[in-house]
């Protein structure tokens, strides 16, 4: 599954560039630096615009597909900010078999969003995944730490509505 960057504007703090400024200059000459600097990046901005990217691509001297490859190579790595409730839906064979795939186009649809984005207010992200691991409950989401099986897509306007009262 592809990552898809976000279409958000970045809205990066001056703090939060120095912090990533002082991570880059800490590995700056430290081979293989581009994996710990990204993985320290995520954790000050919370994902990895193109900006955080082409910042650290700049201070380490190292061109940016390198680590655009890097952040889009590992799962670990998000390219679009997380919402308030984010939201995963399994796509394993056992859940999608059972209809995930309905369920995640509900929530796009019901949320104005695909998979890999996140609403303009920042409230929900919602995420495709491979296995959550609860393949008894299929088909499965998370909402947060809250996990819903057995789910089907009319179930979703309830339990986005949960999430949009809180």
């Amino acid at each position: 599954m592809q990552k898809k960057i976000s279409s958000l504007p970045f809205q990066g703090t001056p703090e939060q560039e120095a912090k990533l400024k002082a991570v880059i200059e800490a590995h700056k000459d430290d081979p293989g630096a581009v994996m710990p600097v990204l993985q320290e990046a995520q954790e000050i901005y919370g994902y990895l615009p193109l900006e955080v990217q082409n910042m650290i691509a700049e201070g380490l001297d190292v061109p940016v597909d390198e680590v655009y490859g890097v952040s889009t190579f590992y799962s670990q790595f998000a390219l679009s900010p997380k919402g308030k409730y984010h939201i995963s839906v399994c796509l394993g064979t056992a859940c999608y078999v059972k209809g995930s795939g309905d369920v995640l186009d509900k929530l796009s649809e019901e949320l104005g969003i695909e998979a890999e984005e996140c609403t303009l207010d920042g409230q929900f992200s919602l995420t495709a995944c491979r296995c959550i691991g609860a393949c008894g409950l299929a088909p499965v989401i998370t909402v947060n730490d809250d996990v819903y099986g057995r789910l089907t897509k009319d179930e979703v306007p309830g339990i986005l509505a949960k999430y949009q009262e809180a």
